[in-house]
């Protein structure tokens, strides 16, 4: 088999319908949907196959900060200004259950991969665990001294991840409800954050500029990329590992190569600050939202692999480097894991980059 040539990601379709700024954006396992937040106080559930009308979900009685789709796409989880949640059924009726135990604006909420509980963050400094199916608040985690941003589940469930205005980034261990790690190095209000597929580290944006990368076993600062010209206001994965795409309010898209250390792509495409980023569930394309009010869809390219196809076949990985300069292209990655190996050649060559770099 032929080594791909790397094409560059494309626009695929844009959606027009918000009111206000896009704050967040999510795909649902099967792609068929993209759901949608805004300051206008609604929801937006896009379909992705042409011609198909949109879902607007009010309820909320201020801005929507943040969306998720349940590990199995049947539930839509909304946090909001309004110090609320609430689980959504997304079809076209658009029922919702609120939950209610935060006492300031909720920025973030993350189902779990079991889908059994989901994890939010708020402005009250706190972290909080709450039961899907009981629908019920669980516990808190409350050792930030500032508005938490976000927080996020590991891919097995044992941990959880947490960003704050208090410049730190906060590891948890779920069972036993304490701070594992507090990582200091953000120079700004950290405002997003997220665990690798592989759940062996980390990455964090900030308003500082930057996004850091971090070994959640060792704790070190693996790689810290520096090349937006404003606030860091948002980041997703790919499904692969090899991959993390960025938004700023400088008003571009990053894609970085994780595996070379290096920027790929910078793309521009809103009118102001991009807010929010997803991949989707395969990496096949991602998602961008903006102050402008939209939102847009972009096919990845990048990355040829068919990853819909590997989950359901499980085919053993095959990897095809080509040789021009550092470039790799990674044909059916480690089923969306990021071995010991590649975590290895990721710092060695993060260090061969430092070196050159530096005179």
């Amino acid at each position: 088999m032929a080594a791909p040539c790397l094409e560059d990601p494309s626009l695929e379709r844009h959606f027009k319908g918000h009111r206000d700024a896009v704050t967040c954006v999510d795909f649902s396992l099967n792609t068929k949907q993209l759901a949608s937040g805004s300051m206008d106080s609604c929801l937006m559930i896009w379909h992705m196959k042409p011609q198909s009308r949109a879902y607007r979900f009010a309820g909320h009685k201020d801005a929507v900060t943040s969306v998720n789709f349940s590990p199995s796409g049947h539930l839509l989880a909304s946090g909001s200004r309004d110090k609320t949640v609430r689980i959504w059924i997304p079809n076209v009726k658009g029922e919702s259950t609120v939950f209610r135990a935060h006492t300031a604006t909720v920025r973030s909420v993350h189902f779990c991969s079991d889908g059994q509980s989901f994890v939010t963050a708020s402005d009250d400094k706190t972290v909080k665990v709450w039961s899907t199916h009981r629908q019920k608040f669980l516990f808190s985690l409350s050792q930030h001294i500032n508005w938490v941003r976000c927080a996020r589940f590991s891919p097995d469930g044992r941990l959880i991840v947490s960003a704050s205005d208090d410049k730190t980034v906060k590891l948890w261990d779920k069972t036993t409800r304490e701070c594992v790690h507090s990582y200091c190095e953000h120079g700004g209000f950290v405002t997003y954050v997220d665990f690798h597929p592989s759940g062996t580290c980390i990455a964090a944006a900030g308003m500082d500029n930057t996004v850091k990368v971090w070994d959640v076993r060792t704790h070190r600062l693996l790689q810290h990329y520096q090349l937006h010209s404003a606030a860091v206001n948002a980041l997703s994965f790919h499904p692969s590992g090899n991959y993390l795409l960025t938004a700023s309010s400088d008003s571009t898209l990053k894609i970085l190569d994780l595996m070379e250390g290096r920027l790929l792509y910078t793309l521009h495409g809103h009118q102001g600050p991009a807010t929010a980023v997803a991949f989707s569930r395969t990496g096949e394309y991602f998602a961008s939202g903006g102050s402008d009010e939209q939102v847009m869809v972009w096919k990845s390219n990048f990355d040829v692999a068919d990853y819909g196809e590997v989950i359901k076949v499980h085919r053993p990985p095959a990897t095809l480097a080509t040789s021009s300069g550092n470039l790799t292209v990674s044909i059916l990655e480690q089923r969306l894991t990021l071995t010991e190996d590649k975590l290895k050649q990721c710092l060695e060559n993060q260090q061969l980059i430092m070196q050159r770099t530096t005179p």
